[in-house]
């Protein structure tokens, strides 16, 4: 069963595909998730800020509100719970569009239960860590501080507004400061396995956590390291 403390994982699952929303319900609960299904973004606002889901999953294309939208407002708001959302779309300005919006991970349809399966656990387990890391100090480098506890992030005092898959990555980078990362280790970290040496989820995140940096005037920290991966210098 998916849970924590003895209550299943709440999955709010929003898609006006009727026979993808209804299969996707099924396969979820079978899994042990409690799941709630919506048609519309404005269902799935009204639903998201009432039931305070552990994880939302959100069709982009959906009437009215779309899925975009629904992110957009609920990170406006302030909540913070992690969203995947679903796309027929795979080119790079979809998933762009999706990383803006606040979204923490993408799935193109079609796509196997299994991955969004992993997905959801990869996101789940980034929410709630366990016991043994939550006394973790913070971190610095290089004019960064990482505060694992309260998953918040500085640099030189300028607070960072990053979504969960920005502050793992960030985290991960400073907590290996001198170190390059290579994609298929950062993959496995953060997501929970390995996209493989096409993918380009990984460039795409590094890019919007870049903007992020730059937005509070820092410099290029984050080094890129062709054909391994990234790093960011201890100072």
């Amino acid at each position: 069963m998916r849970h924590h403390g003895g209550v299943s994982y709440r999955v709010l699952l929003a898609d006006d595909d009727r026979a993808i929303r209804e299969s996707l319900e099924r396969a979820l609960e079978l899994e042990g998730y409690a799941v709630t299904s919506v048609i519309d973004g404005v269902q799935a606002l009204s639903v998201a800020r009432r039931d305070e889901p552990d994880v939302v999953v959100l069709d982009v294309m959906m009437p009215g509100v779309d899925g975009l939208g629904v992110c957009r407002v609920l990170r406006a708001d302030g909540i913070r719970t992690p969203i995947l959302m679903l796309t027929a779309r795979v080119e790079l300005t979809a998933r762009v569009a999706g990383l803006d919006a606040g979204a923490d991970d993408y799935l193109a349809k079609p796509f196997e239960l299994d991955e969004l399966l992993a997905r959801l656990r990869a996101l789940l387990r980034r929410t709630r860590p366990n016991p043994a890391d939550e006394s973790d100090a913070a971190l610095q480098a290089n004019g960064l501080r990482v505060d694992p506890d309260s998953r918040r992030a500085w640099w030189q005092g300028h607070e960072l507004e990053l979504t969960k898959t920005e502050f793992d990555l960030l985290e991960m980078l400073v907590r290996n400061a001198g170190i390059v990362l290579s994609h298929g280790a950062i993959y496995d970290q953060i997501w929970g396995y390995d996209f493989g040496p096409d993918s380009k989820n990984l460039a795409v995140y590094i890019s919007y956590l870049r903007r992020k940096l730059e937005s509070v005037g820092a410099p290029a920290l984050i080094r890129t390291v062709r054909g391994v991966g990234y790093s960011i210098s201890p100072g």
